[in-house]
């Protein structure tokens, strides 16, 4: 099962300049909850924004990750 640190830093390596925050949220390591920050998600829609982070994990969303919900925003719309 992958913990939360593994998907903080698979997201961040993923998308160079990114922070992510990730919690596992049932403990079980089959639940998780990502705020992601990044520039690269300027002008892209909400969806887009999604499917490039779980791109990130491909097969693994609906696998071994059982569920990943997802904030995402530009560090503007973080101030």
């Amino acid at each position: 099962m992958p913990t939360s640190g593994e998907l903080k830093e698979r997201i961040e390596a993923s998308l160079p300049g990114s922070t992510a925050e990730v919690q596992d949220l049932t403990g079980g390591g089959d639940h998780f909850r990502a705020e992601v920050v990044s520039e690269r998600f300027e002008g892209l829609s909400r969806i887009d924004r999604h499917r490039l982070v779980y791109d990130v994990f491909g097969d693994e969303v609906g696998g071994p990750i059982h569920a990943l919900s997802l904030k995402t925003s530009t560090l503007e719309e973080t101030t």
